[in-house]
């Protein structure tokens, strides 16, 4: 009898304990989890801590707790799931190489968990995905997007003028170059000139000699910043007017050598000076924070996130379809997956080098 005393006891005082903590330790207990899938070390720790710092000031608005996993980028992924799954986590996000989410994703499979992306291209990745029906959703555009949006600015833009298209040689630029050849072709646009050049130069005075021996005016490349900022200053050197159109590598440290004004870049907005993100941007100005690379995609990431585990009520099942057939207001603007698992838009833009910043390059047909 005196021990069932003690145990009624015991349990009211548990009880007691409870309600007096009121409705914060309550929620506190059933706090959504949402994985931070980052580098915390290594050559890519710059950009992992930029996705930290993106979840941390989303996840201050959203309410929700954050377990930050360390992604290795490399096929030691597979430690990836388990380790999410002992955190808790519903979803899933950041995920900044192909290699770890390669090997997460069946184990994120089996346990519903879905992934979100802010960077991974990959078209061969996410077409495993679908074929296996692994969740993975994506911020990031498909590898095959930026050609397809440059050529078709291309050809609203340049039709009728003598344009070039430029590579350094490298695989990813070669075929980028070679899949907006295409395009302007079969669209009736040849260029005067298909070239490859010898990238990391300290000059590049021959290449600029070469475009204007076959009179061309416009001109795209497929390189890094560096190298098109010193075919950009070889060509003012020469007194060479030329209009010259970069990728999203052009969103790099403008240095060594700095970038002329005028040279443009089909690339991904800076989502820090737009509207939607103004929220999150003051919060990361009281923080001390800048809000660079993947700030902002980290923290739409987690603004996604929150909502749909919040609407998924605890159930797994239902968190993919709820990521599949959702409209989410983020600080990336609107966003939309659809049944592939892939944005409904191409976000790619024309922009500007303006003094020390790219600006917007106003839309419609441009005598450039």
């Amino acid at each position: 009898m005196m021990k069932s005393s003690r145990a009624l006891f015991h349990t009211c005082w548990l009880l007691a304990m409870t309600l007096s903590a009121g409705p914060q330790a309550f929620a506190a207990q059933n706090q959504t989890v949402i994985g931070v899938v980052a580098p915390q070390s290594g050559p890519y720790a710059i950009l992992g801590q930029q996705i930290e710092d993106g979840a941390r000031l989303q996840a201050a608005q959203s309410g929700v707790k954050l377990a930050f996993i360390d992604e290795p980028c490399d096929n030691s992924g597979t430690d990836v799931a388990p380790a999410l799954i002992k955190a808790g986590a519903e979803i899933a996000i950041g995920f900044l190489c192909s290699e770890t989410l390669d090997a997460a994703l069946p184990g994120l499979a089996q346990a519903k968990i879905p992934a979100i992306t802010v960077s991974v291209r990959s078209s061969p990745l996410m077409n495993d995905a679908r074929k296996n029906g692994w969740p993975m959703f994506r911020l990031a555009p498909d590898e095959q997007e930026q050609p397809a949006a440059i050529a078709q600015l291309l050809l609203k833009r340049w039709a009728g003028k003598p344009v070039a298209l430029l590579d350094d040689g490298t695989i990813s630029y070669r075929e980028s170059v070679n899949t907006i050849r295409n395009t302007l072709e079969s669209a009736g646009l040849k260029p005067v000139l298909i070239d490859t050049f010898r990238p990391a130069q300290e000059q590049q005075r021959s290449l600029v000699r070469r475009l204007a021996q076959v009179g061309a005016t416009n001109i795209f490349i497929g390189g890094d910043r560096n190298d098109i900022a010193i075919i950009a200053r070889d060509a003012r050197n020469a007194g060479a007017d030329l209009t010259i159109m970069g990728g999203d590598s052009m969103r790099a440290q403008n240095e060594p050598v700095a970038l002329e004004n005028g040279v443009q870049a089909m690339a991904l907005p800076v989502y820090a000076q737009l509207p939607p993100a103004k929220t999150i941007a003051a919060a990361a100005e009281k923080a001390n924070i800048v809000v660079e690379g993947y700030v902002i995609p980290a923290a739409a990431a987690v603004e996604i996130a929150a909502k749909t585990a919040q609407a998924a009520k605890g159930k797994p099942d239902a968190l993919t379809p709820i990521l599949a057939n959702g409209t989410f207001d983020t600080a990336m603007g609107k966003v939309v997956f659809g049944e592939d698992s892939d944005l409904n838009r191409n976000s790619f833009t024309l922009q500007q080098w303006q003094n020390d910043h790219f600006v917007p390059v106003a839309s419609g047909k441009n005598q450039q």
